[in-house]
């Protein structure tokens, strides 16, 4: 009779067990998922800002422009021409952001350090481990009694 209900719940821990790897991959799935729903919309968001300060940037623009070709009329001084050369760069940059093809620059160039260039970004000491954070809280703690413990010197 144990042998028999030893069986059934060696069985149902099996079951059990597979069920809470189910979960749990089903779980980092959902994670994984809610993460890039994340990252694509904080993507769409500044994909929205470079657009919005492209509008008031090349309005700025206009308005400058249009200054400084009355100004050179009526002086006839190229000096007050000069400032077009860096708002023309600056123009050029955030319309590029904002509807070229910078991003996908920028995207490749990521890739490509990824791959190529780990070394810059790898993290000093490499990744946290367990142990390290164990460590690291054990230590906050046995400083914590320390500085409770230190008579006060300001009276």
């Amino acid at each position: 009779m144990g042998g028999i209900m030893g069986k059934a719940m060696d069985d149902n821990l099996q079951k059990n067990q597979q069920f809470m790897l189910e979960m749990n991959r089903v779980t980092m799935e959902r994670q994984i998922h809610m993460q890039n729903q994340m990252r694509e919309r904080m993507a769409a968001l500044q994909i929205a800002k470079a657009r919005e300060m492209f509008v008031w940037l090349s309005s700025f623009y206009g308005i400058s422009v249009a200054a400084m070709l009355k100004g050179f009329q009526s002086s006839k001084k190229p000096a007050v021409l000069v400032p077009l050369l860096p708002l023309t760069f600056l123009i050029g940059y955030q319309a590029d952001l904002a509807y070229g093809t910078k991003l996908n620059r920028i995207k490749s160039e990521a890739e490509n350090i990824m791959m190529f260039e780990r070394d810059l970004i790898e993290i000093p000491t490499g990744l946290p481990s367990l142990s390290s954070l164990d460590v690291a809280r054990l230590q906050m703690e046995e400083d914590a009694k320390y500085k409770a413990t230190t008579p006060s010197t300001t009276q």
